[in-house]
C-alpha cells in the first residue's frame, strides 16, 4: 500500500469509525508506515465549545454550529505542530474519524447542501482524501448501538435526523462522484471483515 495517503472515515453515528480507525492505524504501523490518526471536532478549544453543544450545554442555532465545525476544521488542517497538513508534510499516512463529508451530511439538514459545500471548498483545495471510507448501517441499527453503549445522546442522534443524515451521505456522494474518491462498505458485520475489505481497497490506491 502507497505510504502518505490521507484518509477519511464517515458514517452516521454508531456505524464504527473509531473501531476501524484504530484497526486501520495498527495495521499499517505494523506493516512499516509512519501513521497519525486524528478526529473531528479535534480536542482544541473549538472542538471542545461543540461537544458543549452537542452535550446541550450551550444552546445555538445550526449555521452557528456549521461556522464552528468550519473553524475547528481550518484549525485541524493549519496547526503547525500537528495540524493535518503539517504531518502529511512529514510523510504520515494520516487517518481522519470525520472530515468535510460530516458536514455535508449533517448539516444540511438544516440548510441547503450547495451552501455547506461551498463554505467547506477552501479546506478541500488544501486537501482532499485520497479515499472517504464511507462505513454503512440503518438510522434504526445506528440508534440501538448509541442507546446499548451511552447513558445518554447528543445532539442530531435522533431516528428522524439519522434518517435524514444518511440520505444526505449519499446525495453528497452523488453530487460529488466526480471529483472525490469514496468506497462505501457494509457496517454490519464483523470488525475484522470491515478491516480486510478496506485495506484491500487501499492496496488499489
Amino acid at each position: 500500500m502507497k505510504k502518505n495517503l490521507f484518509i477519511a472515515f464517515e458514517g452516521i453515528d454508531g456505524c464504527g469509525k473509531s473501531t476501524q480507525v484504530k484497526l486501520l492505524t495498527e495495521s499499517l504501523i505494523k506493516a512499516g508506515h509512519k501513521v497519525y490518526s486524528t478526529f473531528e471536532p479535534t480536542d482544541s478549544q473549538i472542538g471542545i465549545l461543540l461537544r458543549s453543544v452537542f452535550s446541550g450545554q450551550i444552546e445555538t442555532n445550526h449555521h452557528s454550529i456549521a461556522a464552528l465545525f468550519l473553524a475547528d476544521r481550518f484549525h485541524h488542517l493549519l496547526n503547525k505542530s500537528d495540524g493535518l497538513l503539517a504531518k502529511m508534510e512529514e510523510g504520515y499516512t494520516v487517518i481522519t474519524d470525520r472530515y468535510y463529508f460530516s458536514s455535508y451530511a449533517y448539516h444540511s439538514v438544516h440548510m441547503p447542501m450547495d451552501w455547506v459545500i461551498e463554505a467547506n471548498l477552501p479546506c478541500a483545495n488544501m486537501l482532499k482524501p485520497d479515499l472517504n471510507i464511507y462505513i454503512d448501517i440503518s438510522a434504526e441499527q445506528s440508534m440501538s448501538r448509541i442507546n446499548k453503549n451511552r447513558e445518554s445522546t447528543e445532539l442530531y442522534e435522533t431516528l428522524e435526523n439519522l434518517t435524514l443524515v444518511k440520505a444526505n451521505y449519499y446525495a453528497a456522494f452523488d453530487k460529488l462522484k466526480a471529483t472525490e474518491s469514496i468506497y462505501i462498505t457494509d457496517g454490519n458485520r464483523l470488525p475484522e471483515q470491515i478491516a480486510s475489505d478496506i485495506r484491500e481497497t487501499l492496496e488499489t490506491l
